[in-house]
């Protein structure tokens, strides 16, 4: 069995016993402060403490705080191991066990060895450049930077702070060996300085103005990686660049980057799948000359699957102005750097900026206000392009309701017909008018268009009102029947002035099918807004009255421009219309309609407006029963949570939500929790 962590604290004191072994003599005590062993650190910023929360002693630097953590990250960092990565945090553990003898495992696997990561005085170089370089103890002396070199960095925008994060130092002295064995000593001077770019386990020496400009000093890693540790875990912009300088003067202006050893160098797969999870877009910003050119060709091509992007600069590509570094140096800013990544996105996404620019809104050229199709007291409730839903339980009287709607859109010009309180706009131009029923079959359909066509005026339906009764064709079909003959009729007469839709869940397998309500309710919006039409939905209710069905009716209260509910009056016979949302205005601004049957005219009337009173009965009564499907969910909530649950529960905004909760209060319906200030709980009702 593998070794567990919190076995390995157990046997080292919470972590405390790892530190000591590793740290050696610069830690001396708890709360004693010493020098980071990570780099060359002029002042005493490291502790160790024990955490509190997590119940492990832990390594905290004060002066860089990428060095920080538990004493599992400290020993992968020193052994160059990543503690978020699986396999690393195992083998870390592992090598834990071993070199402290934890006995932790019967059979211990023999690991095989791994140098620890070290200061850089101890660092041994190798074979490198065609340079060898002897055993030494000392192979750098390092020294503060002068004027001189800061002012070196400073033309190209680089500020000491980056220097300093990105552990770039500056090198008095370098000693190596070369081929034949021989001792050689590189000095500093004001017209040769040499700096170092500092890594886990090695330095790699840049010397600017001299011939050989690069050497290497300690073990370089498999794939050699200059910033890696200074990206954030999550970011929009990563330039890949061809060097080290490149990265620091991209990073001293508010860019993320990294660089391999060359712009020739093989970038790891693995790692470019890591970054492509955390960046949004990898862009290689290399040089540009032609080797520049063609390695960003080169790379675009084998790693088309991560998507790749790459940016030239406008420069000429020669010795002296080639890179980023130098594209700051001779004055471009990073905003003029932003413009170049915005136009290289604009050749990216062409075809999709063509259609959104279709899309954009003109505000110097606003689109006509389309004139309303159904208003109730001068409230906008549809309107072509849009979706309206009519709603109610079995036998609330919605088809009555509906047959007053469809006879005032198919009335003859000049005719007044009584469309039961709603103003519905005529059809003088005879466009199509649509009804698709899926629920009834052929014999009441036909009924309906009776009475429909009776209070219209009509003996027989004129041409362009074209009624459908789809019962019989399968629900997966039925949608593309839609779709296919509201394109005919489109044509065929000239526009289409009204879809109905009675029985909009029977185009489903299932009202709870999210992914299918979501495409059917954007495919209607769709239509509306191609043939510039008023599509009316019908769908059934939860019993509370306030919220439709399912994830369809989610989806529909979030996109429906209007929702109307019809209900059975608790005190008659008569039917009950209400407006459950509006977008132009609140439903309280439309009144409760009142429609009836009326034998002396052998059809269904509209009886007036619902009083005030009655109206505050009704919402108190809806109100109740949403608080109580909310409440047995969960006893109490606070005030953020009941808002949210509202939210969810009407799909609503915030602000009708809140107004909701206000209602609640007003009507006794919830109160403050007895046992909590800040919850409510619902009211217990007096028996």
């Amino acid at each position: 069995m593998p070794i567990k962590k919190d076995d390995v604290l157990n046997k080292t004191d919470k972590g405390l016993s790892v530190f000591r072994h590793y740290l050696g003599t610069s830690f001396q005590r708890i709360g004693k402060a010493f020098k980071s062993p990570f780099y060359a650190d002029t002042k005493a910023s490291c502790y160790v403490h024990f955490d509190k929360r997590s119940q492990v002693y832990k390594f905290k630097d004060f002066g860089n705080a990428e060095f920080s953590g538990d004493c599992f990250f400290l020993v992968g960092h020193l052994y160059g191991l990543d503690c978020s990565d699986k396999d690393d945090f195992i083998r870390i553990i592992e090598i834990i066990n071993q070199d402290l003898t934890l006995l932790l495992d019967d059979n211990p696997t023999q690991l095989k060895t791994i140098p620890a990561k070290q200061t850089l005085r101890t660092l041994t170089p190798p074979v490198q450049e065609g340079f060898e370089t002897a055993t030494i103890k000392e192979p750098c002396v390092m020294k503060e930077f002068t004027a001189n070199e800061l002012s070196y960095w400073n033309k190209y925008g680089i500020t000491p702070e980056t220097l300093k994060q990105y552990e770039v130092c500056s090198i008095q002295k370098f000693i190596g060996t070369n081929k034949d064995g021989k001792e050689y000593v590189l000095e500093n001077t004001e017209t040769e300085p040499i700096f170092g770019y500092q890594g886990r386990k090695h330095i790699k020496i840049y010397r600017p103005f001299s011939k050989l400009r690069f050497l290497y000093a300690g073990e370089m890693t498999e794939h050699y990686v200059f910033g890696l540790d200074q990206l954030p875990i999550r970011g929009d912009i990563l330039f890949i660049t061809g060097g080290e300088k490149d990265v620091l003067s991209l990073a001293s202006k508010g860019f993320h980057a990294i660089c391999f050893n060359s712009e020739t160098a093989n970038i790891p797969k693995k790692l470019l799948r890591t970054l492509d999870f955390r960046f949004k877009h990898i862009t290689l910003l290399y040089d540009t000359d032609e080797t520049g050119r063609a390695c960003m060709a080169k790379h675009v091509v084998e790693f088309k699957q991560y998507k790749l992007n790459s940016l030239l600069l406008p420069l000429p590509g020669t010795k002296d102005c080639k890179d980023i570094s130098d594209f700051f140096r001779i004055g471009h800013s990073a905003e003029e750097l932003t413009m170049l990544f915005c136009e290289m996105l604009d050749g990216l996404y062409d075809e999709t900026m063509s259609v959104m620019r279709a899309c954009e809104i003109d505000f110097d050229n606003p689109p006509p206000k389309p004139d309303p199709v159904i208003t109730i007291n001068d409230v906008t409730i549809g309107a072509p392009g849009n979706l309206i839903c009519i709603t109610g339980s079995e036998g609330s009287g919605k088809t009555n309701y509906l047959g007053g709607i469809i006879s005032g859109a198919i009335r003859k010009p000049g005719d007044s017909v009584d469309s039961l309180g709603t103003w519905v706009q005529s059809n003088p131009q005879g466009k199509s008018v649509i009804l698709y029923d899926t629920e009834q079959s052929e014999h009441q359909l036909h009924k309906n268009l009776t009475y429909i066509l009776h209070r219209a005026n009509y003996k027989r339906p004129p041409t362009w009102f074209r009624p459908f009764g789809l019962v019989g064709i399968s629900r997966k079909d039925r949608m593309q029947y839609i779709l296919e003959s509201m394109d005919k009729f489109f044509y065929e007469y000239g526009g289409i002035h009204m879809v109905v839709i009675d029985g909009i869940a029977d185009l489903l397998g299932s009202v709870n099918d999210e992914e299918a309500s979501v495409h059917l309710i954007e495919e209607l919006f769709r239509l509306a807004a191609i043939y510039k039409s008023c599509i009316i939905c019908v769908l059934h209710t939860t019993p509370s009255g306030m919220k439709l069905r399912g994830h369809l009716g989610s989806e529909m209260q979030r996109k429906a421009a209007g929702i109307l509910s019809v209900e059975k009056d608790e005190n008659s016979a008569n039917s009950v219309v209400k407006a459950l949302k509006v977008r132009d205005g609140s439903p309280l601004d439309v009144p409760l309609l009142q429609i009836g049957w009326d034998k002396e005219v052998g059809k269904h009337v509209f009886l007036g407006h619902k009083s005030k009173e009655e109206t505050k009965q009704r919402k108190q009564t809806e109100l109740q029963a949403m608080a109580d499907d909310l409440f047995a969910r969960k006893a109490s909530m606070s005030y953020t949570e009941l808002t949210n649950a509202i939210m969810g529960y009407l799909s609503i905004k915030e602000r009708m939500a809140r107004n909701h909760i206000k209602s609640m209060n007003e009507l006794e319906i919830i109160e403050k929790s007895p046992h909590n200030d800040n919850e409510f709980t619902l009211k217990d009702l007096p028996f």
